[in-house]
């Protein structure tokens, strides 16, 4: 058994000789939660199982405090969502963790924090790579150099203008994002 708080959203939990031999459902489900690395023997649906109550009994449960595990979705025999919780009174529940049967296979599901928290990262890091790309393609242009010469010059091509007053202005605003965005990161 894995200490509390353990992050454990990594790990997978499967018996398939326990699958071989009894069916998922809502009736049998908990026995089989019961057996992973995430069940908490010291809950209250363990202290009604040792009682020969059925351990999802709710009018049980509402009378007790501390740790509890509740099916919160069922979509037999597929997909099985329990959720643990702080029980306090038969009225206050704090949910925990939530964690997930799929086809057999339990999870424990990442907290929302964690999700956005990758997600933004991920973001952060596209971002910064999209100003890397624009600030070296700025540099390619050659304004870097040009401090003598005219305010617009015409390239080679002849097609188009390049205002080099406008180059300076727009890489010194993505050079300026840049740096906030390394500094997030």
């Amino acid at each position: 058994m894995q200490p509390p708080g353990t992050d454990m959203t990594g790990i997978c939990f499967r018996d398939q000789l326990w699958l071989n031999t009894y069916p998922l459902d809502r009736n049998l489900i908990f026995d089989y939660f019961a057996l992973s690395p995430f069940y908490d023997w010291t809950c209250n649906n363990e202290k009604l199982r040792m009682q020969s109550i059925h351990p999802l009994d709710i009018s049980q449960l509402s009378k007790m405090t501390g740790i509890e595990y509740m099916l919160s979705e069922v979509m037999e025999p597929h997909l099985f969502i329990i959720r643990k919780q702080k029980r306090d009174s038969a009225e206050k529940v704090t949910p925990m963790l939530a964690y997930y049967i799929l086809d057999g296979s339990i999870y424990q599901a990442p907290q929302l924090c964690n999700v956005f928290a990758a997600r933004v990262g991920r973001a952060l890091y596209y971002i910064s790579k999209a100003f890397t790309t624009a600030a070296s393609k700025l540099e390619k242009i050659g304004y870097g150099d040009t401090e003598n010469e005219s305010e617009t010059s015409e390239p080679k091509g002849g097609k188009e203008t390049i205002d080099f007053k406008e180059v300076k202005r727009v890489d010194h605003i993505l050079a300026s994002l840049q740096r906030k965005v390394t500094y997030v990161m």
